[in-house]
């Protein structure tokens, strides 16, 4: 896949400074750039690169002007940080722009799918399965009854959606992920033994919903476990039945989420954090990495810590956890002290 110089500026309404039909088909950091490789300059601590770079194409902002001879062709914009977000997410959409289906596979007679789908090989969709316009379903995707997928979405290479499932549009599931698997939910008999409790209900995911690799999503014992709109999940994370994240709220990798815990919108959770079960936490909450959540936080409210509290307080505290054994040393003299004043008394 090849873009010359001319397409990039034209793409990015930007003004070309060199050679505007060199080709690119690759892209890289400026340091690394080699030729037939587009690269950009944002941050002026690595303009020396670009003195030195062999890129054929290099994105940087209007008000760069070169203080030496270089040999790379220069696309000016008025962000180069954006407008080389932008060409990322265009040369991702083509290069991911597949079409038709692929055999062998298996579709439902029942199911229904939109145009301009992508059905890889070994993929499965079961009875009454719905997919909307332009989704893409890479190979070895299983998805199981009476699931809804909406318009544009893509499901990657591995992922499993159980049955009664439903997605939004414009979502985005990266592999080994699945969702809808049975929740966590065992009732002691009186014999010391467990039973498993049947687990009837959905996962519902909005729109605009991106979920990482390896992530499991657990369906609801009842009703639903709801991953709102705008949620963005990193990988390997587990959410369990009956979760409820609010919109635009961002997770990072390795969190774990118990049952029937409820999650505020535009929060921001580090990684490896643990939630205990039905709790729930306001909106615009910050946890910090591997807190330990054991009990409601109001909006607007940062934690750390295992068990969380307030930030402030974490950072008060902080400074006695570095001072303990010189506090220890002391509380050990005072207690001699005391005691060699008590014998000589």
């Amino acid at each position: 896949m090849k873009f010359t110089a001319q397409q990039i500026a034209d793409i990015l309404e930007g003004e070309i400074i060199g050679n505007p039909d060199v080709e690119v088909s690759k892209i890289s950091k400026i340091e690394e750039g080699e030729k037939g490789c587009l690269t950009f300059l944002s941050n002026t601590k690595y303009t020396s690169f670009l003195y030195t770079s062999n890129a054929s194409v290099a994105i940087v902002n209007k008000d760069f002007y070169p203080e030496k001879k270089i040999t790379t062709t220069l696309v000016k914009v008025e962000n180069a940080y954006e407008a080389f977000s932008k060409i990322l997410a265009f040369y991702n959409e083509v290069k991911n722009n597949k079409l038709g289906r692929e055999s062998p596979h298996f579709i439902s007679d029942s199911a229904k799918i939109g145009n301009n789908e992508y059905i890889g090989a070994f993929s499965y969709l079961g009875e009454n399965v719905i997919l909307g316009e332009n989704v893409k379903i890479y190979p070895n995707v299983y998805i199981g009854d009476n699931t809804t997928i909406g318009n544009n979405c893509v499901i990657f290479s591995g992922v499993k959606i159980y049955s009664e499932t439903i997605m939004g549009n414009n979502c985005k599931v990266h592999s080994g992920t699945i969702i809808g698997g049975d929740g966590f939910g065992f009732a002691p008999t009186s014999n010391g033994e467990y039973t498993a409790i049947p687990q009837i209900g959905n996962v519902i995911i909005e729109d605009n919903v991106d979920i990482g690799a390896a992530c499991t999503i657990d369906r609801a014992t009842m009703g639903s476990t709801m991953i709102r709109k705008g949620v963005k999940l990193d990988n390997q994370i587990q959410v369990a039945h009956n979760v409820e994240i609010g919109k635009n709220t961002v997770i990072a990798s390795q969190t774990g989420i118990a049952g029937s815990t409820k999650i505020g919108e535009n929060c921001m959770i580090g990684g490896q954090v643990g939630f205990v079960g039905h709790i729930k936490v306001g909106n615009n909450v910050k946890i910090l990495a591997q807190a330990g959540i054991s009990k409601n936080i109001k909006d607007n409210e940062m934690v750390n810590g295992s068990p969380a509290f307030k930030i402030q307080d974490f950072n008060k505290s902080a400074v006695y956890f570095r001072n303990l054994p010189k506090i220890a040393a002391k509380i050990n003299n005072l207690e001699k002290e005391l005691k060699t004043q008590k014998t000589t008394s």
